[in-house]
Order: C-alpha cells, then structure tokens, then sequence
C-alpha cells in the first residue's frame, strides 16, 4: 500500500514539474514573442541598444520555438570574450552592445524568474543574440559594405552557410560550438594573423607615447654628422629596425649601423632601399603611430571582405603594393612585380576568371586614350601612327589610309574609325595578354616599358596590369610544360601572327587593393594610399552598425 502511494506520490511530482516547465516555456514563448513584435515605425530597441537584426533574429527564435538562448553562464562568457577580444581584429566592441550588456547582466537579468522581470530576461536574451549575429557578420565579412565605396566590387559572399538560421541555432546550442564559431571566423590566413599582431604592436608603441617628429633639413647621408640622428636612432629603435645594442643614441654620427636601420625601414615602406634620408623617408618616419593603427585596421577589413572568395587556386594583384601572386593548392607558386593604371587611371578592383592567352596581340586603342593620348599626338605628327607600328581601321577591321584624315578636325567623338597597334616587340601589350573578358577592358598583360619595374613605385599604366616576367606565369596557368615552355613560346612569336590560345580551366583572378602586408619575416609593409582609398574605410569603421545580408553562392 505504501509503495503505491509513493509511485502516486512521485507521478503526482513529476507531473507538477512537467506542468511547472511547460508553463515556464510557454510563458518565455509568448514573452519573447511580444519582445520581437514590440516595434515602432518598423523598429526594435530595448533602452538606448537597437536590434539592428530584427528579420534573422525573429526567424532564428522561431525555429528555437521562442525559447531562450543564454541560460547559461558559459556561453554568455564566451561571447563577451569574443566581444572584447573584438578590438584586437580593428573592430569596435561597442558595436556589440557591450555597454548595455553589462549592466544588464551585472544586475541578474538572465536568471530564471517569472513575473515583471522575465521582460528583461527576454531582452537581454534578444540583445544577447543580436550582438552575436553583429559580430559573427562582421567577424565574417567586415563591417563596411565595400560595393558601398565602390560601384564596380562585384565578389560574392556566402553567410555561414545556405541555411544560417540552422547554422546559428546550431552554434547556440553550446559554449564549445560558439567557440568553434569564432575560431572559425579567425581563420583568414597569415596575412589577417599577421595584421592582428602587428595592430597590436603599433597600439603598444601609442600607449607608449608612439614617436617624434624628425625635423626636415639636408639630405643625410652614411658618414654625415647631423644633429637630428640621435631622433632618427630613436625613431627606427621604436619600430624594432633598429635594436638598441651598444649604439650610442647621443652620437650625431650616420654610422653602418644606423644605415642598415635605415634601410630596412625603407624596405617595409616601399621606398628606395639606399640608406639616404631625404624627403620621401622622412615623412614616412613621420606619419604618426595613429594613423598607421588606423592604416592597419582598414586593411584587416580588406581582408574580411574578400577571404572567403579565395579558393585554392587564384591569381591576386595587390594594386597599391605593385605585387602579382599565384597559389596553386592554396599556397603560393609565383610572384612577380606589376605596374598598375596612374592616379587618375585608377586599376578597378573586382574579380573575373582567367580563361584564355593572346600571343603576338594587337592592342586597339580605348576611347579615352585616343581621346588625350593619340589624337591630340596626331595632330602635331601625322607620322606618330607609322612610328608606332599602328593603322587605322574601319568597323570591318579594313585598313583606311591614314594619310587621307584630316586630323586637324579629329575629335574622340566625330572620328569613325578605330586605331590599332600591330604585333611586335613594341606594342603596348607586349608579346602576349592573359584574359579575363570584362567591363573595364582591364587584363595583365607584357609590355616593353621594362625599365619601370625597377622602380619602387610602379602606378604608370592606362589601368592594365604590366607583368614583368608574363610567359613565367602563363607557363603556369597552361600546365603542360612540355608542350608549353620557353621554346614553344618563342616559335609561337617568331611568327608574328596573333594566336589565342585557350586554359585547361578557368582560374579566379582577383584585383585588389591593400596598403599594409606582411613580409616573409613577419614585418609588417605600408605602402603609399596611391589612390586615396584608405580614408573611406575608416570612417566606414567609424559608422553605426548597418547589416546587407551577403548573396547566397548558387546551386
């Protein structure tokens, strides 16, 4: 008798426990429901936090069923590490309600009460949720919007996966799988590993006091005596290219020493590396600890925006380092410095496919170079076309007798025909152009102005990329070194006729723009800003928080 009075007892429990939960859920359900719907003029806010992702965030609860996300304690700490450890990567914690956040969680909010303050509950559960969907999308894919700076970015994105609200919900389940989560997102390779280290030094030396302005005067020379070379001494020892040792920093004498210092600051600012210290190094020394932090950061958003493009195999030129890579297999095959359009011919920036080679090309003349190149040539020397080895030609590809155009009344718009350069060892092109068909009439491309790569400064271009050694790389893409090599190449010229010559398969080529990088050493390089493009992107990471749900890859 008594044992059935006790299993009564226990079923009679464990059915006011299941009512008791039920109740409890359902109650969180409907709370979290009313949180999510509670919007004025289209917009959720709790306090002075706004919910800036209110669509995701009303799909992601209702798959949950409108329960609760951050009961417990641990995958609350994961997030606010993540929060923190934010600024590390240039982004801003604060962007992540972090304010609003700590107080709410230093006064209990997440505790499992009924009543008046399971409202907070449910908010800070939401404001919880919502800075992780911040995060993890800027984490991802960057902050700024890069087709909101430029018209012609055209690299599609992925967002986690093409079901997110199930990857989210999944990744919410646990501490450990948020951390998978944002392990994840920190894998963008050395580049965006070395960046962080070196944002970190740079905040370093700020909070150090960062460096003096060296004054400007003569050039200073190895051997020389100047009074400013204790201040260059110390400048360079702050930047690590120089190690203090038993260097005496009151000497005004420009030793070996300090010039070895010299030159390998000028190696990580693009200069040229002659140990002398004239204008252009000093006002690198200069420039000052701020604005390389913010240099760095603008650059570690560069990388966000366009890491989870990269496959395996692609072609990247970094236009403001003058540099062409190659990965084969996700590592790097071949380098090769490039030439880039002039300040006022800007190379795009924008991703295609390289699918197949021109030998001996012709190059055809675009409208704007004819306009203030050619024409304006023209008319003080009718003998300009014979020297360039170029004809005129009709819609038709016929040749017109040049000698018959009266160029003095030739304009860009009023002239029918065309202007085109033949093969040759002169022609603007080069010997042969590697192509990926698109808008702006851009490829890479040989040219016979090699002089120019020597050069530390190489933008001399109409907007093309000039390679310096291109039958390297076009060896590479074609793959077939036995059918395709040095030898081949030079028969294939020695006749003189344009030949196109298709790629085994297509290979991404992306055109790019990044003013910090990493050396194989582990220093880090500045380049020049030659188009003026850095200042957006930090005020862009200065901005309130606004989410554009990348593009889903297609099936």
């Amino acid at each position: 008798m008594r044992s059935k009075k006790r299993q009564y007892f226990i079923l009679t429990a464990f059915l006011f426990l299941m009512i008791f939960v039920s109740n409890v859920q359902a109650f969180e359900k409907t709370i979290v429901q009313q949180q999510l719907q509670n919007t004025k003029n289209g917009r959720l806010a709790f306090d002075q936090s706004e919910i800036a992702v209110l669509g995701m965030l009303r799909n992601l609860y209702e798959y949950n069923d409108y329960q609760l996300f951050w009961e417990k304690k641990s995958k609350v700490d994961v997030l606010l590490k993540a929060i923190n450890d934010s600024e590390q990567l240039g982004l801003v914690p604060q962007d992540y309600h972090l304010d609003e956040l700590t107080k709410r969680l230093n006064k209990g909010t997440l505790k499992r009460i009924l009543g008046e303050t399971g409202i907070e509950q449910a908010q800070t559960d939401i404001l919880l949720t919502d800075a992780l969907l911040r995060l993890a999308y800027h984490m991802n894919f960057g902050k700024v919007v890069p087709s909101t700076l430029d018209p012609d970015w055209n690299l599609r994105r992925e967002f986690l996966s093409k079901d997110p609200i199930a990857q989210l919900a999944y990744h919410l389940n646990s501490a450990q799988k948020l951390k998978k989560l944002f392990k994840g997102s920190l894998e963008q390779g050395n580049l965006y590993k070395g960046l962080i280290t070196a944002l970190a030094n740079y905040r370093q030396i700020q909070q150090g006091g960062g460096w003096n302005v060296v004054p400007s005067g003569a050039v200073l020379k190895p051997g020389m005596k100047d009074s400013r070379v204790p201040l260059i001494k110390a400048r360079l020892q702050v930047t690590g290219d120089l190690q203090k040792n038993n260097i005496n920093d009151s000497d005004r004498f420009y030793s070996a020493e300090l010039e070895e210092g010299v030159k390998q600051f000028q190696k990580r600012h693009n200069l040229n590396v002659d140990g002398v210290i004239g204008r252009g190094t000093l006002e690198q020394m200069n420039v000052p600890v701020e604005s390389r932090i913010e240099q760095i950061r603008a650059n570690l958003e560069r990388i966000r925006w366009v890491k989870r493009n990269l496959g395996d195999e692609f072609v990247l030129v970094n236009i403001a380092g003058f540099n062409l890579y190659y990965y084969q297999a996700n590592k790097l095959v071949w380098t090769s410095r490039v030439q880039v359009g002039k300040g006022y011919r800007k190379t795009p920036v924008f991703r295609d496919d390289i699918n197949y080679l021109v030998f001996n090309p012709t190059w055809t003349v675009p409208p704007t170079i004819l306009s203030k190149d050619i024409l304006p040539k023209l008319k003080k020397d009718p003998g300009y076309l014979q020297k360039k080895n170029m004809n005129v030609i009709d819609s038709k590809g016929k040749i017109i007798d040049a000698s018959k155009i009266n160029w003095a009344t030739m304009t860009a718009k009023t002239f029918p025909y065309m202007i085109r350069q033949e093969p040759g060892p002169h022609n603007a092109l080069g010997r042969v152009k590697i192509m990926f068909p698109n808008k702006h009439l851009v490829y890479l491309h040989d040219t016979p102005s090699k002089s120019n790569f020597n050069k530390t400064e190489r933008a001399f271009s109409s907007g093309c990329i000039r390679v310096e050694n291109p039958f390297e790389l076009v060896e590479l893409l074609l793959k077939d070194s036995d059918k395709w090599n040095q030898n081949s190449f030079d028969e294939l010229l020695a006749t003189g006729k344009l030949k196109n010559v298709s790629l085994p398969a297509k290979v991404p080529v992306l055109l790019l723009y990044f003013t910090t990088q990493i050396d194989e050493n582990g220093h880090i390089l500045f380049y020049k800003d030659i188009y003026n493009r850095d200042e957006n992107v930090i005020n862009g990471l200065k901005e309130p928080f606004q989410l554009v749900i990348p593009e889903l890859k297609p099936e």
